[in-house]
């Protein structure tokens, strides 16, 4: 790993106190993300104010990029964790696979439409680990279009062949029930297999893949804070599916809610915590029915994620809008403001939600 010039290490070795890790060995998600400018596709009509502490609003943070994540743009607990590849985890979201297991200890996560209204998550690791992440599940069209653009290993549980060969064809590698992978007691089959991380990371590198940093969606940088509030977001990914996140202005992350009900992850010993994001990026595509060529196979629900789209970035209680466009699978998002002008994603832990765009998103100042 190149190493910074005395002055800039020094600098670093402030950063790195600040933001080492948290006990349990997460990433510390208390330290504030920046924000942008605004409007919804459904705007309330009932607004309450803000209630974001202007000093956060003064202050954006940001990294040398060679110290910190290209998935969030933090510093490492482990600097050197930094100069590896990242592995992705499809991770279940049926009722009966809550609570997660340990996805709040994920660098980023990823949300997309799967059948009946239901979603279900990308997990992504680079500097951090998980001896309990899960339940796994079945690969689908859209977790390849967006594991190709960061170049990641990608841990499922089998998947239909056809969907299968649709990865192998954009180059992303798949590593299925293996070394690592377990069934975890008190929970009910399909919802039970879990995996290590560590296991996953070592079976890529043993088969020869790429062990480089990975490639961001996003590109992370000083985010120009917005003037638009937003509290509350509800996205409706299905009408028995609304997702609700919440601005915490004390701890400073959106905390996620099933309806009214916290929507929790648990460690290995049982514990659990509410789900939360520094960083809520939302992306719309055209949703639609993807089919095996040969005919046979179920068909899958799959959201289209070339050419371009609207998108949403909330931080820090603010809100931007503007557009994304994206041109290969093998590229990453580039996010665009009302003028066509290139911008940035603030640092923090991001949520990355694949949202159809026939869909309903909402918020609250």
């Amino acid at each position: 790993m190149t190493r910074a010039p005395a002055t800039l290490a020094a600098a670093l070795a402030l950063v790195l106190a600040a933001c080492s890790g948290t006990p349990d060995g997460s990433k510390d998600r208390t330290s504030p993300g920046p924000a942008t400018e605004t409007t919804t596709t459904t705007t309330t009509a009932e607004t309450t104010t803000s209630t974001t502490d202007q000093a956060d609003l003064t202050t954006v943070t940001t990294y040398p990029p060679e110290y910190s994540s290209p998935l969030n743009g933090l510093p490492a607990e482990n600097p050197d964790d930094l100069d590896r590849g990242a592995i992705a985890v499809k991770v279940d979201n049926h009722p009966l696979a809550r609570p997660q297991g340990e996805i709040g200890n994920a660098d980023a996560m990823i949300e997309t439409i799967v059948e009946g209204g239901f979603t279900r998550f990308i997990a992504l690791f680079h500097d951090n680990e998980s001896d309990f992440i899960g339940p796994i599940r079945s690969l689908r069209p859209t977790d390849t279009a967006l594991a190709a653009g960061m170049g990641t290993p990608i841990g499922i549980s089998g998947g239909q062949p056809w969907i299968q060969s649709i990865a192998v064809s954009r180059n992303v590698r798949l590593v299925g029930e293996s070394r690592g992978f377990f069934r975890a007691s008190g929970r009910t089959a399909p919802h039970n297999l879990f995996a290590d991380t560590m296991s996953i990371r070592s079976t890529a590198i043993a088969r020869g893949w790429s062990n480089e940093r990975p490639t961001a969606l996003f590109e992370i940088g000083v985010w120009h804070i917005p003037d638009d509030a937003a509290s509350q977001i509800e996205m409706y990914w299905a009408d028995s599916n609304v997702v609700r996140w919440v601005w915490d202005p004390e701890e400073k992350v959106y905390s996620r809610w099933l309806g009214d009900t916290p929507h929790e992850w648990a460690r290995r010993d049982g514990t659990r915590e509410q789900i939360t994001a520094q960083v809520l990026i939302i992306v719309e595509g055209t949703q639609y029915v993807e089919r095996n060529p040969a005919g046979t196979g179920s068909n899958v629900p799959a959201i289209d994620t070339l050419g371009s789209g609207q998108a949403w970035v909330f931080a820090v209680g603010r809100v931007w809008q503007g557009s994304w466009q994206r041109s290969a699978y093998g590229e990453p998002f580039t996010l665009l403001d009302a003028d066509g002008t290139p911008t940035v994603v603030p640092t923090g832990i991001p949520w990355i939600s694949v949202f159809p765009e026939q869909r309903t998103i909402e918020y609250l100042e």
